[in-house]
């Protein structure tokens, strides 16, 4: 009786020592991933003159890729950040807290969308940005879809819905020319001007 309380001891001992080897593998790991995330972001800001060595692989934590992708987008590497964020987008549902990550990533492609279609909107050329937006405006529903209190994504939809409104509302019910500039016009949405 003895001696098997005494292999169950040491088999007791053993396990939390295995146990306390994993924890302190996995708390080195989150440590460097961290590390890692604060080292693109701290480069994509311009608070570091150095950036880091390497990107990450593609099988990197989402929240690494997630910071390259905007270091990337802070560099105006945009088709490099499409990639980036392509990659990850159905990825942050799977891990913890995946709403808001989900709707972070979302953010940043619909924030991505916006910047070209603005691009392409300051050299005249309206037909290429209007895929832009809506495709802008896809992203940031989605991204409130995953997070309803993400107030940036709310302003920027509506930032989007000035540039592009749903003129699919607009149904060219009579053949009227008189009538359809008026209700063109009264469905565009304005900036409040305020009292006068």
């Amino acid at each position: 009786m003895r001696s098997i309380r005494h292999t169950l001891l040491w088999a007791a001992l053993a396990a939390c020592l295995f146990l306390a080897a994993v924890q302190a593998a996995n708390l080195y790991r989150i440590r460097a991933v961290n590390q890692a995330i604060a080292d693109w972001t701290a480069a994509g800001t311009g608070q570091s003159a150095e950036t880091p060595d390497t990107e990450p692989d593609r099988y990197a934590a989402v929240e690494l890729q997630l910071a390259y992708a905007n270091y990337l987008y802070g560099k105006r590497r945009y088709d490099q950040t499409l990639a980036v964020l392509s990659r990850i987008v159905d990825l942050g549902a799977e891990v913890g807290n995946g709403n808001r990550l989900q709707a972070r990533i979302r953010y940043n492609l619909g924030n991505l969308y916006l910047s070209q279609a603005l691009a392409e909107i300051e050299t005249g050329r309206l037909n290429q940005a209007v895929p832009l937006l809506t495709l802008a405006k896809q992203a940031y529903r989605q991204a409130l879809t995953a997070d309803d209190g993400f107030w940036d994504a709310k302003f920027n939809l509506e930032t989007a819905m000035r540039l592009l409104p749903e003129l699919d509302r607009i149904s060219p019910a009579t053949d009227d020319d008189a009538a359809r500039p008026s209700e063109l016009w009264t469905s565009l949405p304005g900036f409040p001007r305020g009292l006068p």
